[in-house]
């Protein structure tokens, strides 16, 4: 694991003076700016006078953020530092930790572009156990099975597609086909690495959080990124140490929830239906009147109680109006209007760990899972069935779950690294229609990944039969033109089709 401090924000001045070579590195911190800024709401002086004075006295401005995070409860200010990191050589399973932080921004090598070797992670847990050598020759086995899958289904791709291989520009989509299809084989103890811009409020949270963890390599991860940023920002990140909450709450349910439903009805069987797969298991009840009520709301001086009982009076037609009016300017790129955010879905979902890595990154969603379960079965592409390679995924899948048991008998909190990218989860996702709108734009488009396309596709499908309306202009990218001749019965007319340069 390696762990690099890429940059952080710095005051524009000092920023000049440096590079004059005027300016003492003391003051070479995000922290100025944090403290300059939390003088506005108590200061009549000019934010740009706050924020030399901020620059001038930095241990001054340090006692400052540390009195108004500690005494006043104010961690707001900590947000106007941010960082940037380069995490290198962590596991998937650890970039799942990683990214359950909403606000930040993530840039992850792809397991579908980049073709994988032979890296991956041995936790302390498993490296200290008499489970290291089986272990390390079950993940060998899989990731030479990724390589022969690999060959098989870029052969069988290009061949398939042959069309498209006659272009040299349309290799690497192939090539990409094919990879993301052979890394259902590989584990979530494969390596990774990522981009990850986070302020210094999640950053403290994050490292209260891993300092608690259960996983060895997570902890090691918080307490490396602890390292870099402790000097540069130290008034800013207080709370870091592991406490009872972070480390005792999921525990406590876990052991509460087994001995409550013992005798209840255990694991179901493997083989799930498609429809099992996406559940809609709650919404809003009356979505669409109170998606025309919100609108409405917006747009007069009515109370919402007023808005809702006119909204439910009105005709389907006059209710449709108000809708397409709302969408009537939107392009593709545009996202919905914040209304739609007053209407929310639930959603159990059953996904693979190649899907989950997609899925996560929506962090305007609420997303709750659960440990990976070999009892939901694996899901396999059907490319691999059509290069006749199902029978040795199989076996590959075999002897992992073998080992998966072995471990987890004896170090649960590890047993999941060994696991493939084809296992499963349940995931628990709530959206409102407004984040439904985004995830369908992006991963019901034809250029996302067929794993998660199917997941969103399945959504948008149960969301429209219980609010139609809110769902009227849903739908992917590359059929915004049609879904807006649908809707308008013109095509069209698209603004700003060009990105600005």
């Amino acid at each position: 694991m390696k762990v690099l401090l890429a940059g952080y924000n710095l005051d524009a001045d000092i920023i000049k003076e440096f590079s004059k070579d005027k300016t003492d590195k003391m003051v070479l911190t995000p922290e100025t700016i944090s403290a300059a800024y939390a003088r506005i709401s108590r200061s009549p002086k000019p934010v740009d006078e706050l924020r030399r004075m901020a620059r001038r006295e930095v241990e001054k401005s340090r006692q400052s953020n540390r009195s108004i995070i500690f005494n006043m409860g104010h961690h707001s200010i900590a947000e106007h530092a941010v960082f940037n990191f380069d995490i290198i050589g962590v596991s998937r399973l650890a970039i799942e930790e990683i990214e359950k932080f909403r606000l930040c921004a993530y840039t992850e090598k792809s397991q579908r572009y980049i073709t994988l070797t032979d890296d991956y992670v041995i936790p302390d847990e498993i490296k200290n156990s008499e489970f290291n050598k089986i272990y390390t020759e079950t993940i060998k086995k899989q990731n030479i099975f990724y390589q022969e899958l690999y060959q098989k289904l870029k052969t069988s791709i290009f061949t398939k597609h042959a069309d498209l291989a006659r272009d040299s520009k349309k290799h690497n989509l192939l090539d990409g086909w094919a990879k993301e299809d052979a890394r259902y084989i590989t584990s979530l103890a494969t390596e990774g690495q990522l981009g990850q811009t986070i302020n210094a409020r999640s950053l403290e949270l994050l490292f209260r959080r891993f300092a608690s963890h259960e996983l060895s390599e997570v902890r090691e991860l918080g307490e490396k990124l602890f390292s870099l940023v402790e000097k540069v920002a130290p008034s800013i990140i207080l709370f870091t140490k592991a406490n009872n909450f972070d480390q005792k709450t999921y525990p406590a349910l876990r052991k509460l929830t087994e001995e409550m439903v013992a005798g209840y009805k255990k694991n179901r069987r493997a083989g799930l239906s498609a429809n099992e797969e996406v559940k809609l298991i709650n919404y809003t009840f009356d979505a669409d009147n109170i998606t025309v009520a919100t609108l409405m709301h917006s747009s007069s001086r009515l109370s919402f109680e007023d808005c809702l009982k006119i909204a439910r009076k009105m005709s389907f037609d006059e209710k449709k109006e108000i809708v397409k009016t709302s969408v009537r300017y939107m392009e593709f790129y545009d996202t919905a209007i914040r209304e739609y955010e007053y209407v929310n879905l639930t959603f159990d979902i059953v996904t693979s760990a190649s899907c989950f890595a997609q899925l996560k990154r929506h962090r305007m969603a609420s997303i709750i899972c659960q440990k990976y379960n070999p009892n939901l079965g694996v899901t396999i592409p059907e490319s691999i069935s059509e290069v006749g390679m199902v029978d040795e995924f199989k076996r590959i899948i075999a002897e992992t779950e073998e080992v998966y048991s072995k471990i987890d008998s004896k170090i649960p909190a590890a047993s999941d690294y060994i696991l493939t990218n084809a296992h499963r989860k349940r995931v628990l996702l709530k959206v409102n229609a407004r984040e439904l709108y985004h995830i369908s734009r992006l991963r019901e488009d034809e250029s996302a990944q067929w794993d998660i396309r199917y997941r969103a596709h399945r959504m948008v499908e149960l969301a429209k039969k219980v609010m139609p309306l809110t769902c009227l202009f849903i739908g992917a990218k590359q059929h915004y033109a049609g879904i807006y001749e649908k809707v308008f019965g013109t095509p069209p007319r698209f603004t700003n089709t060009t990105p600005t340069t």
